[in-house]
C-alpha cells in the first residue's frame, strides 16, 4: 500500500465509521453525556480531543459550581485508521454512570511521516495537558486514570510508563485488546497464528501496523511496553482480551509482566469474543458485560 492509497483508505474507512448508518454497529451514545470536539494547544501543534461529560441534569453542577470530576483520559484503536466517533458508545456511558469527564485523543494516526512515537507523545501530551490544566477542565487531578483500545492501548501503556516516570500519579489503567509489542516478536505469538484471519483483525493488517509504526532506526523495545525496562509502581491495571483475537497472547503476557513487576493487573477474557468488539456492542454479545466490568473497576479506583 503506497502512502497515496493509504491516505484515500484511511479517508473513506473514517467516514464510514462516522456515518449514522454504522451506529446499529458501533452502539448509540448514552443521552446522559455531552458530547463535543475541543482543541489541545500542544507543543508545535494543536490536537483534536472530544470530550464526554455527565448532562447537567444528572446533578453533577454547572459553571463556576460544577464539582471537580475524575478524568479518563481515552485512546481510540486504529493504528492506521480510526477516529474518537468509533468510540462513542462506552466513552459516554462511562462519562455518564461514573460519572467521569472522558477525554478522548483523536492522535494522528500511523503513516510514513507519523510513526508510532507521534501517537504516543499525543497521548502523553494530552494527558499531561489536561491534569496541568485541572482547574479549566474541572477535573481532579488526583484521580484520573488512562484507558485505551487495541493501538490506543499501546498508547495508554506508554502513557502510564511515562506517568510513573514524571510522577504523576495514575488511578488506573484499562487496556482492551492491547498491542503490547512491535518488536519483530510482534507476530510470533501462538494467538496471532490461531487467529491469523479474524473478522477484525489480520495478519497483513498487523504487518502495516508493525511496517509504519517502527521506522528505520527506531527502537522497537522503547515502543513496547512489554519490554519496558521497569514496570514497577504503575498504575492498577484492567487488561481485557478477546480469546478469538490475533493479539490476545499479547494482553496476555502484558498481565503476566506487570504483575511480575508488583503492578496489580487482572486479566479479563472474553471467549469467542474478537478484536475490537468492545466498540462494536451492535454485532459482540460480550461488549456490554466488559463495559459493565470496565465501569465498575474505573469506579473503584477513581472513588478511593
Amino acid at each position: 500500500m503506497t502512502a497515496e492509497e493509504l491516505a484515500a483508505f484511511r479517508e473513506a474507512e473514517n467516514r464510514r465509521r462516522v456515518s449514522p448508518a454504522m451506529r446499529a454497529i458501533t452502539g448509540m451514545p448514552d443521552p446522559g453525556a455531552e458530547i463535543d470536539w475541543q482543541w489541545l494547544d500542544l507543543p508545535g501543534r494543536r490536537l483534536p480531543v472530544r470530550v464526554y461529560r455527565p448532562a447537567r441534569e444528572r446533578g453533577v453542577g454547572s459553571g463556576d459550581q460544577a464539582a471537580a470530576l475524575p478524568l479518563a483520559l481515552h485512546v481510540h484503536g486504529g493504528g492506521f485508521v480510526g477516529t474518537a466517533v468509533q468510540s462513542d458508545w462506552i466513552n459516554s456511558h462511562l462519562a455518564a454512570q461514573l460519572p467521569a469527564l472522558v477525554v478522548s485523543v483523536e492522535h494522528r494516526l500511523l503513516a510514513p511521516d507519523t510513526p508510532l512515537p507521534a501517537a504516543a507523545d499525543d497521548g502523553w501530551d494530552a494527558l499531561d495537558h489536561v491534569v496541568r490544566h485541572a482547574t479549566d477542565w474541572r477535573i481532579d487531578p488526583a484521580r484520573v486514570a488512562v484507558f485505551g483500545e487495541s493501538c490506543g492501548a499501546l498508547i495508554s501503556a506508554l502513557a502510564a510508563i511515562r506517568a510513573g516516570k514524571a510522577d504523576l500519579q495514575l488511578r488506573a489503567q484499562v487496556l482492551v485488546n492491547p498491542v503490547a509489542d512491535v518488536t519483530r516478536t510482534m507476530l510470533d505469538y501462538p494467538s496471532v497464528i490461531e487467529h491469523a484471519h479474524s473478522p477484525t483483525l489480520t495478519v497483513p493488517q498487523l504487518r502495516l501496523v508493525h511496517r509504519l509504526a517502527v521506522p528505520s532506526g527506531t527502537d522497537p523495545r522503547a515502543l513496547s511496553p512489554l519490554y519496558a525496562e521497569s514496570l514497577t509502581g504503575l498504575a492498577p491495571a484492567l487488561v481485557v482480551v478477546p480469546t478469538h483475537d490475533p493479539l490476545a497472547d499479547h494482553g496476555r503476557r502484558y498481565a503476566e509482566r506487570l504483575r511480575a513487576a508488583g503492578t496489580p493487573a487482572r486479566l479479563s477474557e472474553f471467549p469467542k469474543a474478537t478484536h475490537a468488539f468492545v466498540s462494536m456492542p451492535g454485532v459482540a454479545p460480550q461488549a456490554e458485560a466488559a463495559r459493565a466490568e470496565i465501569t465498575s473497576f474505573l469506579r473503584e479506583a477513581l472513588d478511593r
